[in-house]
């Protein structure tokens, strides 16, 4: 498939988003329950101010890849039916959750409750956002490198541990008794996101397609050789359908989205974590996002769409 830049930023940038209001949870609890010391109401407010801008990016590169953009409420109709719609309704949800609960913060009101209840139903809608944004690649069965539940699961746990890393770079300035907590879940996170993610990349390596050549044009013979793509140009399936690059440049973004989400941000949040220099940290999730854009470029572009057997010389 053609990757789309529109869709790599709405989902890394989402995705850090949430991982971002995950860990703001994870901290309110543990000081709700005495495991942590109360941390100030501006570290929550600032925190969901962070998390929401990056919603809001990330909705506004979405609007990109719309042939008619002042369309797009419609999109939610399908809900019955569609994932995309239900992502179109659990994102600005999710938003709408994050900005209360904010707000809630920032009027430092004393009822400590009711922003717990309110972050319970952010984290549930958080949740829900991943299973939809997972679930419109996996559920597309012709897409044999995305029909799997690894999707909907590398979707989450890529947004959680961007989302961590950023939490322990953002709370080196706003709350530093938090950053070790942070940064330990961040390379848990990780851990278990490159765990998923090399496991998806074996089982995408030993696929057998259903469709061949022989299937698609039903001539029951071992050696077809297709010699011409039977037009004289380009075409929308030619352009939307293959993302173009050689092989070479896309094996290479493999390793190079390999070394950027994994080893590199868990080598920088270790030494950062045990050196106390803050600068470590905020770098760690500098390359983890650079990584991030790498690897969704190449989950997009390693997924075969089965047309492409009719154009495989051009």
């Amino acid at each position: 498939m053609h990757p789309a830049f529109s869709v790599i930023f709405l989902t890394t940038l989402i995705g850090a988003a949430q991982g971002l209001f995950l860990a703001l949870i994870t901290a309110e609890a543990f000081s709700h329950i005495g495991g942590l010391t109360a941390q100030e109401h501006s570290f929550y407010s600032n925190g969901s101010l962070l998390s929401l801008g990056l919603l809001i990016a990330g909705l506004v590169a979405s609007f990109f890849h719309l042939g008619r953009p002042e369309r797009a409420w419609r999109s939610a109709a399908m809900w019955r039916t569609s994932w995309l719609s239900r992502e179109v309704i659990a994102l600005p949800a999710f938003m709408g959750v994050v900005f209360i609960y904010g707000l809630l913060h920032y009027l430092e009101l004393p009822e400590t409750d009711l922003t717990l209840m309110v972050g319970i139903v952010g984290v549930i809608l958080c949740f829900v956002l991943f299973i939809c944004t997972g679930m419109i690649y996996a559920c597309l069965k012709f897409l044999q490198e995305w029909r799997t539940p690894l999707t909907p699961i590398n979707y989450t746990l890529l947004g959680m541990s961007s989302g961590f890393t950023l939490a322990t770079a953002f709370a080196t300035q706003y709350s530093p008794e938090l950053t070790r907590m942070f940064g330990t879940w961040a390379i848990i996170l990780t851990l278990a996101a490159l765990l998923t993610r090399t496991a998806s990349l074996v089982r995408n390596k030993r696929i057998k397609y259903r469709s061949t050549m022989s299937t698609a044009i039903g001539v029951r013979h071992n050696n077809i050789q297709q010699k011409s793509q039977g037009s004289m140009g380009g075409s929308f399936n030619t352009r939307e359908y293959f993302h173009g690059m050689s092989m070479l440049f896309f094996k290479s973004v493999k390793w190079i989205f390999l070394l950027l989400v994994f080893p590199l941000p868990l080598l920088l949040i270790g030494i950062g974590l045990s050196t106390d220099i803050a600068v470590l940290l905020v770098l760690a999730f500098v390359v983890q996002y650079a990584g991030l854009i790498a690897e969704r470029w190449f989950f997009f572009a390693q997924a075969n769409h089965p047309q492409n057997l009719y154009y495989q010389t051009i």
